[in-house]
């Protein structure tokens, strides 16, 4: 049986290569049938505004590899609601069903997962 994985994503995209790999490893991941889930946690909650100007920046827009999550069989999307508070975010501006959760709600998750990545 495998083992389930949980990718915490905690950089902004425009902060270095950490968010794209923990995309990349979630969609590898996926490829392969593991059982995966993403959480969203302080500046990775920008990877889910809608509004990205990657190119201002001189990096690559990661909004095609999160809408290919789903594709890849990765649907257990969360964000932390505090983090997103205290960066004025209401709620991830992106298409996916991305599931907000409070502080109790993230320790109970990360308990559920087998193994635990952190980018």
């Amino acid at each position: 049986m495998s083992k389930s994985l949980l990718i915490i994503s905690r950089q902004a995209p425009w902060s270095g290569p950490s968010a794209r790999e923990a995309l990349d490893i979630a969609l590898a991941g996926g490829a392969f049938d593991l059982p995966i889930g993403m959480l969203f946690l302080d500046d990775g909650v920008f990877q889910l505004s809608g509004a990205q100007q990657s190119a201002r920046l001189q990096q690559k827009d990661l909004s095609a590899n999160l809408q290919a999550l789903p594709m890849f069989g990765v649907e257990a999307l969360y964000v932390s609601q505090r983090c997103l508070a205290e960066r004025g975010l209401q709620a991830p501006s992106s298409n996916l069903a991305v599931a907000p959760l409070n502080d109790a709600e993230l320790s109970t998750l990360i308990d559920r997962y087998d193994q635990v990545i952190t980018l």
